[in-house]
């Protein structure tokens, strides 16, 4: 679907979940999107990569700035905080979520870049919603 459906167009669609892709820019500046995404919370699943992540940050009431230098590259360290486990992930993006602005106690920090310690991932406690700026790749060799 396109960044400018409305939320009414999607509610008739009826769908399962539904997943925010990446894009160009300044996440603020998709004020649509955002708007969509926030009433969208509590129907249905979402989960959001690269700016799908950012979007649903500032639908879940916080804020986005632009990094110093941006997470660009196949080789930036994430740790998952859920399990301690480091992911080695492909990155393309120059704004994060600010995880100070988050406000809602439900909200969790679910991974950190481990370069400049920055928000890497968001789980909500109570709704169906994930969120990750990056993608990650399974390198390992199938045997």
């Amino acid at each position: 679907m396109p960044a400018d459906v409305d939320s009414k167009a999607i509610d008739r669609l009826e769908p399962d979940g539904f997943f925010l892709s990446n894009g160009p820019g300044d996440p603020a500046a998709v004020t649509c999107a955002v708007e969509t995404i926030r009433d969208q919370i509590g129907k249905r699943p979402i989960f959001g990569i690269c700016l799908g992540h950012q979007l649903i940050g500032l639908a879940l009431g916080g804020k986005t700035f632009k990094l110093k230098f941006g997470h660009c590259g196949a080789n930036q360290p994430v740790k998952d905080l859920t399990t301690g486990k480091v992911e080695i992930t492909s990155q393309n993006h120059g704004f994060c979520v600010d995880m100070e602005s988050l406000k809602n106690p439900a909200i969790e920090l679910s991974h950190i870049n481990l370069n400049d310690m920055t928000v890497e991932g968001l789980i909500h406690k109570k709704i169906r919603k994930r969120s990750r700026p990056y993608c990650h790749f399974d390198r390992r060799e199938k045997s």
